[in-house]
């Protein structure tokens, strides 16, 4: 069988993926996502997903294409990617002892058959000083990560508790998308 494609340059997402057993060929699509923080969650989580599998697609229709696009909300808000440190520290500040909702939108399938949906968790961090954020922000490199944290380096430091998939906070919801991968193997047999 041919690998899937993933367009994303996510290590975090590869990983995923070749965690749950499959052959991965990345293939980042460089689509200009919409910031548009008007939007709902979901909505922007999926037309970013849409414009990096449709990028992919055109090109190659025949392959099976997995995009995804994760989102960090709260209080009406979005928490993107950080621009630098002290963005992330900002962040941070913001969202400690406090809940918060992260979205995967995703879309996978060939050119003709795309299925889309989008997951959503909600997290609650640890209420955190200043110097723990310090620490935490030395110990990852938070400019690649929506919210400015890494869920799957956590260890309980900033995370109290996560309602709802973790490998959706960290990129990819694979519990929902593993059905969707089973469902194009049994049509690849």
């Amino acid at each position: 069988m041919k690998p899937l494609v993933l367009a994303s340059a996510s290590p975090r997402r590869l990983q995923l993926l070749r965690e749950a057993g499959w052959a991965v060929e990345v293939d980042v699509s460089g689509a200009d996502e919409i910031e548009d923080h008007s939007l709902q969650p979901d909505f922007l989580a999926l037309e970013n997903a849409r414009l990096k599998w449709r990028a992919i697609a055109t090109r190659r229709p025949t392959d099976f294409i997995v995009a995804a696009d994760t989102v960090v909300w709260s209080d009406g808000r979005f928490y993107g990617k950080p621009a630098d440190l002290e963005e992330a520290r900002k962040m941070l500040a913001l969202l400690v002892g406090r809940s918060h909702e992260v979205v995967t939108g995703v879309v996978a399938g060939r050119l003709a058959t795309p299925v889309e949906f989008a997951d959503h968790s909600v997290v609650t961090f640890h209420d955190l000083s200043s110097t723990s954020i310090e620490d935490y922000l030395t110990s990852i490199d938070p400019l690649d990560k929506a919210g400015g944290y890494a869920a799957q380096d956590d260890a309980g430091r900033l995370i109290a508790k996560i309602e709802g998939s973790l490998s959706n906070v960290i990129g990819l919801p694979m519990e929902r998308l593993a059905e969707v991968l089973r469902n194009f193997q049994r049509l690849q047999e």
